[in-house]
């Protein structure tokens, strides 16, 4: 279902489900809450993790392009915190002011792409972690395998 686009769906959740535009609206809002709540909180650590890291005595034996790997991977990490807690400002913003429909739009579309930075983020930890254990060859390989499964299961 594509929130960006309801009319496909909501034929059939009037039908099928008896649920109003406004019903529809609130399931897809609380489905949606009940994802963040999911993903928020590791999100959410993993940034920590990566901002503490420089501060570590092992930080130095990073090479100029892994540390270039790490500050995108940083990058990525910030920027899915930011857009899988912006549903939270934005019903802040809109509260009270009947536009639930931008809500659950809008967060939808926070959500997706929180979701694709946070997959970039984890495989750069990945290829961060095996070029540190095991070497570059294992970095990439890991990297390039986390990067597909996140493509095909996301």
């Amino acid at each position: 279902m594509d929130v960006d686009h309801p009319e496909d769906d909501q034929r059939w959740d009037r039908d099928t489900r008896g649920e109003s535009e406004t019903e529809r609206l609130d399931r897809n809002w609380n489905s949606l809450l009940q994802e963040l709540r999911v993903v928020q909180t590791g999100v959410q650590l993993l940034t920590g993790f990566l901002l503490t890291l420089p501060f570590q005595q092992r930080f130095d034996v990073l090479s100029s392009e892994m540390r270039a790997v790490f500050l995108a991977t940083v990058g990525c990490s910030v920027g899915a915190t930011v857009l899988l807690i912006t549903p939270v400002g934005i019903h802040r913003l809109l509260f009270r002011r009947h536009r639930l429909q931008v809500l659950v739009s809008a967060a939808h579309r926070c959500a997706y792409a929180g979701l694709a930075l946070l997959g970039l983020a984890l495989t750069g930890v990945t290829v961060i972690v095996f070029v540190a254990v095991a070497g570059t060859t294992a970095g990439l390989i890991a990297g390039a395998c986390a990067l597909a499964l996140f493509t095909c299961f996301w």
